[in-house]
């Protein structure tokens, strides 16, 4: 699979100077867990879920998220389990298995991760890992010891993605220590994970918060302190570092409005005036702004709640002309060079050694996103992805 990988190899050639890579379930861990970009959750009650997921991968979905956890009630929990083993069993019948995207489950109890497989029986070779819930130091090893034993049953590599989201990991007093402590534990499987992800509706709800749909998470400063937190713990780039996913945006439908839209008109000025209003009229331009704040804070991929978040986060995770460029050049001076370079935009100093991180994942992004042509934005990447 490969992102856009649902465009013709016509518009892929139109919109990217290099187009993303290809990778699968096999690819090393820490290219997936760039590559997961929007991963998107479905509750595991959805009786036409196999049709949804090849639906989803048609539109562009490259991972997704089979919920067992909070997305369904505690009386759901045996049915939705029986589901997911049928749905499963129905995509290993269709012999399409290079068209899926990456799937995950996320479990409410360690001893699920070993039922589960135990029932997929042949059809486990399609699920490429598991999401752990209100992953602690202490509630975490158990979860990742039933992955260690589900892999020896199954014979295949399973990934992990910790969700951090319990209040301990909130709250002031035990912060630090509770997510330093949940970082050794992570590191013990550093090999078997992808991301970290961030639980931000549970943050919130430890306080009885929500944000607008005119407001990102950053706005919430109880939230933006512990998202800096966790990127500070678990986000290095000294080679320690996980990707660290950005929070789920809970809105999908237009509401009366409060504040001014945050998209300006010149982007879309002249050629994708109806785009523009079509994301203000879902709430999208907050969005935008948020997966823009994201980037910008450490965070790579989100987690979303509805097919229409992920043209948008994709768009944006598609690395420009203009900062592959700059990467480029910092990279090109090779690991023991130094300096400053103007860049070739001439808008912007590059000074190679403290530029070399950012240089370096850049150039990751590029490689799972692409590399849009020069002359190519988000508005363009987003009228070719959004409906």
């Amino acid at each position: 699979m490969r992102h856009y990988g649902h465009l013709s190899p016509a518009q892929r050639r139109a919109l990217f100077h290099q187009e993303p890579a290809e990778f699968g379930p096999d690819s090393p861990v820490r290219t997936l867990g760039i590559a997961l970009g929007a991963t998107l959750y479905s509750p595991a009650t959805r009786t036409r879920l196999a049709a949804d997921i090849r639906k989803q991968a048609a539109a562009g979905v490259v991972s997704m998220v089979l919920c067992l956890e909070d997305s369904i009630s505690d009386a759901e929990v045996p049915g939705a389990e029986e589901n997911l083993v049928k749905q499963f069993r129905k995509l290993l019948r269709e012999d399409r298995h290079a068209d899926l995207p990456l799937l995950f489950v996320r479990v409410r109890v360690p001893e699920q991760i070993t039922s589960l497989i135990s029932r997929l029986g042949p059809a486990v070779a399609l699920l490429t890992g598991f999401v752990i819930p209100k992953f602690t130091a202490d509630s975490g090893p158990a979860f990742l010891e039933a992955l260690t034993g589900a892999e020896v049953m199954s014979g295949r590599r399973l990934l992990a993605m910790p969700v951090l989201e319990s209040p301990e990991l909130l709250h002031l007093e035990t912060r630090a220590q509770g997510l330093a402590a949940a970082a050794r534990v992570v590191d013990k499987y550093r090999d078997r994970i992808p991301a970290v992800r961030l639980g931000v509706t549970d943050f919130c709800s430890a306080y009885g918060l929500r944000r607008s749909p005119e407001m990102t998470a950053y706005d919430v400063h109880l939230v933006a302190s512990v998202i800096a937190d966790v990127v500070n713990v678990f986000g290095r780039a000294d080679g320690t570092g996980y990707t660290v996913s950005g929070p789920v945006w809970e809105y999908f439908r237009g509401q009366e409005r409060m504040f001014k839209p945050q998209l300006r008109n010149s982007p879309f000025s002249g050629r994708a005036e109806g785009l523009r209003t079509r994301l203000i009229e879902r709430d999208m331009d907050s969005l935008l702004q948020e997966i823009e704040l994201d980037r910008a804070n450490g965070l790579m991929g989100k987690t979303c709640i509805h097919p229409s978040h992920v043209a948008p986060v994709h768009a944006l995770s598609v690395v420009s002309h203009e900062e592959f460029s700059d990467a480029a050049d910092i990279l090109g001076t090779g690991p023991d060079g130094g300096g400053v370079l103007r860049s070739a935009y001439t808008n912007k100093m590059n000074e190679v050694k403290p530029h070399r991180a950012w240089a370096e994942r850049t150039a990751l992004r590029a490689e799972m996103f692409g590399v849009a042509r020069d002359g190519v934005d988000f508005v363009d990447l987003l009228g070719a992805g959004i409906e």
